[in-house]
């Protein structure tokens, strides 16, 4: 190409850019839900729930059991697990909270632990808890049907 269209076109460049920055700071940024995007998201109160057996239903098979309760002042690092205080199976009884599944106390080789195994010391890595606040997005989703409904 001449160097008078490489010259035109990076000015034609250049000046989209700057037209788009200005199109781009006149726009507000809106959060996804209600607080503003500086600020940190402020959750509705944490999710009671209620139901049959005291334990939430499941939405898909080998789902891990959901958390009816906060855990945000809970510590859980590699020289404390909070959730252990109830949950593990000398003080499940106690304390009136659902025991670990025995799973949680084999290592990789299968051979059965008296503690959690390490794999499985870190609970948030596959349960949640809930909250009750607004979906981010709509959601089409169905949970799947027994099996034995077929």
């Amino acid at each position: 190409m001449k160097k008078p269209v490489l010259a035109g076109i990076a000015a034609l460049a250049i000046v989209m850019g700057i037209g788009g920055l200005g199109i781009a700071q006149q726009q507000e940024v809106k959060a996804m839900r209600s607080d503003p995007v500086d600020e940190l998201n402020r959750l509705g109160p944490d999710f009671k729930w209620e139901g049959k057996e005291g334990r939430m239903q499941r939405n898909y098979r080998q789902q891990p059991p959901l958390i009816p309760h906060s855990i945000s002042q809970y510590q859980i690092d590699i020289r404390t697990n909070q959730c252990l205080t109830c949950h593990d199976w000398t003080n499940a009884g106690e304390r009136g909270a659902p025991t670990l599944s025995m799973t949680h106390y084999l290592d990789r080789e299968g051979n059965e632990l008296d503690r959690i195994a390490g794999t499985r010391y870190f609970c948030t890595q596959c349960h949640v808890s809930q909250a009750d606040v607004p979906a981010l997005v709509d959601n089409q989703f169905k949970p799947s049907s027994p099996i034995n409904s077929r």
